[in-house]
């Protein structure tokens, strides 16, 4: 039908401009919150980019989902505010006609959250866990950075350096703390240089002196020289031996059903099931009401969904500990969710409302 196309190329329109406004929201906050870390060295700085695309494309599945509802609930206020659905009341059909195109134009969008949150979603938080354990096994000398004090891999160490400029191999005024098991060492230069040898590096200090302390003698011992070596650690290149949940593909989980397996996998299914259940509401709660304004069906829409999300974050937690399993709380939430929003669409197709008793009123003083 004429009236059915239209109102998919109009979803269409809302869900592309919410679309892009989420994303470029959602880009922002997390360059901010990338920024951050990578400050705090979490993360490499040079890596900021392609961390906050990783994490961009794993939160997804929740832009879509909220791009999805937010156009239906805003398309369908539309047509109730421009009478465009008296007309169509006024024809014979009802609420639930809209079902239909609303469900050919959404299940190419719920196919995208469902792959996004079972094969995308642990891929890009593997990537992200492998830029970061590169990053915590990266060696001394890339450790170091002009004008601040950087402890080494192991932590027995803490280093000092003025480069003369970036990338270059010497520098000047060098400082290396160190800590062993029965001594502590301070040693000072005028210049370092990095040199190989034998596929080792070892950072050669000029013209410089070593303060030693042993732990169990109060005295000091100083001695001074011109040319040095000290061993720096080199980059760890082994493979990362730590998968947290979130990473893990999906048959993984399934091949071994832990809480905290349990706990992702309900994660998962929970951004596909949602993301058909806000559609529903949605068109239930579509409406045009000049008293409140309008902008309360957004607000309403905020709303929802943050208390819905909210709730998949407490059932995760939940399966975690051991609270709940998964089929239950899949079916409770999820079910609930769907039958309210079931009855309450149904209640606005068939105009269903709650009479309540009229009280008799009685004559004060009345004669008998």
């Amino acid at each position: 039908m004429l009236f059915h196309s239209s109102i998919r190329k109009e979803l269409g329109r809302s869900f592309g401009a919410t679309l892009v406004v989420l994303v470029t929201v959602v880009t922002t906050m997390t360059l901010l919150r990338t920024l951050g870390e990578a400050s705090r060295g979490t993360f490499n700085p040079a890596d900021v980019l392609i961390i906050m695309g990783y994490t961009v494309l794993s939160d997804m599945p929740t832009i879509l989902s909220m791009s999805l509802f937010i156009s239906v609930l805003s398309v369908v206020t539309r047509m109730y505010r421009d009478s465009e659905m008296v007309i169509w009341f006024g024809s014979g059909n009802g609420l639930l006609s809209l079902v239909r195109p609303l469900l050919r134009f959404a299940w190419p969008v719920l196919v995208v959250v469902m792959a996004l949150a079972f094969f995308i979603l642990p891929w890009s938080f593997s990537k992200i866990e492998d830029l970061r354990d590169k990053y915590d096994k990266r060696g001394d000398i890339a450790r170091i950075e002009p004008g601040q004090f950087q402890e080494s891999a192991n932590g027995d160490r803490v280093f000092f350096i003025e480069k003369d400029s970036k990338g270059q191999q010497t520098g000047k005024n060098v400082f290396i703390a160190t800590k062993e098991q029965d001594k502590e060492t301070i040693t000072s230069a005028h210049t370092g240089t990095v040199e190989v040898m034998n596929d080792d590096k070892f950072l050669v200090l000029q013209n410089g002196q070593r303060l030693e302390r042993k732990a169990d003698k109060a005295d000091l011992t100083l001695s001074t020289f011109e040319r040095y070596g000290a061993r720096v650690g080199a980059d760890d290149a082994s493979a990362r031996d730590y998968a947290p949940s979130n990473a893990k593909t999906t048959l993984d989980l399934l091949k071994a059903p832990t809480p905290q397996h349990q706990g992702e996998l309900s994660w998962r299914a929970g951004l596909t099931l949602a993301a058909f259940n806000l559609l529903w509401i949605g068109l239930a709660a579509a409406g045009a009401n000049p008293r409140a304004g309008r902008s309360s069906n957004l607000i309403f829409a905020f709303l929802a969904f943050v208390v819905y999300f909210n709730l998949l974050v407490l059932g995760k937690s939940w399966i975690d500990n051991s609270k709940m399993s998964l089929l239950p709380m899949l079916l409770q939430l999820h079910g609930g969710v769907f039958i309210l929003s079931m009855v309450w669409l149904a209640k606005r197709h068939f105009h269903w409302a709650i009479r309540w008793p009229k009280r008799r009123m009685t004559r004060a003083g009345a004669a008998t």
